[in-house]
């Protein structure tokens, strides 16, 4: 008869580039333990004990969303589910088979998954190497009549055994983690978080290099609706599983995009919205000692993204402008943005504030200086001012 399988006893938290950091390998780890601790507390907190080469967390309960939560930290390359076992051959083969008996439950009867052991030792001092350990724990597993077949590479089934001096985890699941470097790591990066697929995959980009990302969004009221501000929210909620809690700075957009629809080309309308933006957002940058802007802007994607365009626009800013997507293919962004999370809330149908008095014939090769000049003659630095100090701000949390 099958007996129930306990909880884990810890969750076995690997990474991988901050391996490769060296002087300064401590402060990345430390971080990481700072940002996991942060990442437990909606989910029950728990301990989480930094040893070389492996974090150990200890949950408080709900281990499963433990785990997902772990799994959804920046610095992470891995987690799995552990369990503690004695530092002798006969207690991992006895949690061994358990492991194993549980697991074939979720395979139909008859069926014939393969099989391995690993084993990983960091303990030195075990009288045995790793290929011997492995082979005598694999072949006290398996009884004569098992239907697992034996297979060294890409096994359905690996049985790992962790020997290390602080003590001997037995675990068969990898919960694969983001990898990069953990958030803030390398400072504050504000992103224009606008409704569509780019921007909320080029700020878990950003994210993933070790950028705590605010965000900032412009509203354009009565033309854009309550809906797009909602959308906006929910995105956040989003990413803000991956990094904590987020914030967002709105802008109200209307009187600018009224200003420019009535005083310039109309060819120009795209480009000096997006110019406009830039002044805003590295003014709120500058304010919150933000190091760079984040766009999901895209090379020759639209034609506001043309080269000359995105030198253009860039040119409003006073921060240096981070691009992510810039060469990405649309295909690759849309399977990230998939895998984040954020590609459901994106696709639903709300405008935003660029859609408003849009062109029907773009520039494609926009001059910086034309722009300029076009902008003193509408005062739209008097403009923007008045709506950064008018500005609202607001936290966002997971799932809230």
């Amino acid at each position: 008869m099958t007996t129930e399988l306990q909880d884990p006893d810890i969750l076995l938290v690997r990474y991988g580039e901050l391996a490769l950091k060296g002087g300064n390998r401590a402060l990345f780890e430390n971080a990481l333990v700072r940002n996991l601790q942060g990442a437990l507390k909606h989910v029950g907190g728990g301990e989480v004990i930094r040893r070389w080469g492996r974090i150990q967390v200890k949950p408080a309960g709900r281990w499963r969303e433990a785990m997902r939560s772990c799994a959804q930290t920046f610095g992470i390359k891995s987690v799995s589910p552990a369990w503690n076992t004695e530092r002798n051959l006969e207690s991992m083969v006895a949690m061994g088979r358990r492991l194993l008996e549980n697991k074939l439950q979720e395979y139909p009867p008859g069926s014939q998954p393969s099989f391995r052991v690993t084993v990983k030792r960091a303990d030195k001092t075990f009288p045995m190497t790793s290929g011997e350990l492995a082979l005598a724990i694999a072949d006290g597993m398996l009884d004569e009549d098992s239907t697992v077949l034996i297979q060294m590479k890409n096994a359905d089934i690996d049985f790992n055994i962790d020997l290390r001096p602080e003590g001997t985890f037995a675990f068969l699941e990898r919960e694969p983690g983001p990898g990069g470097l953990p958030v803030k790591t390398l400072g504050r990066g504000l992103c224009l978080l606008s409704g569509g697929i780019d921007s909320p995959v080029a700020a878990w980009c950003a994210m993933k290099r070790g950028l705590k990302v605010s965000f900032v969004s412009f509203h354009s009221p009565p033309y854009i609706g309550e809906g797009s501000r909602m959308k906006i929210r929910d995105l956040i909620r989003v990413l803000a599983e991956w990094q904590g809690p987020s914030t967002l700075h709105e802008v109200q957009f209307a009187d600018i995009q009224l200003a420019i629809r009535e005083g310039a080309p109309e060819s120009l309308r795209t480009i000096l919205y997006r110019r406009s933006m830039q002044r805003i957002a590295s003014h709120l940058a500058r304010r919150s000692k933000t190091g760079a802007l984040i766009t999901g802007e895209n090379l020759g994607q639209v034609a506001s993204q043309t080269l000359e365009n995105l030198a253009c626009i860039g040119a409003a800013a006073n921060i240096q402008v981070l691009r992510p997507l810039i060469t990405h293919d649309k295909e690759d962004v849309i399977a990230l943005a998939k895998r984040i999370g954020t590609f459901d809330v994106s696709i639903r149908d709300e405008p935003d504030c660029c859609t408003v008095f849009q062109p029907r014939k773009p520039a494609l090769r926009a001059q910086a200086p034309e722009c300029e000049t076009i902008e003193a003659e509408l005062g739209l630095v008097t403009l923007e001012e008045a709506q950064v100090r008018a500005s609202a701000k607001e936290h966002i949390h997971p799932g809230s």
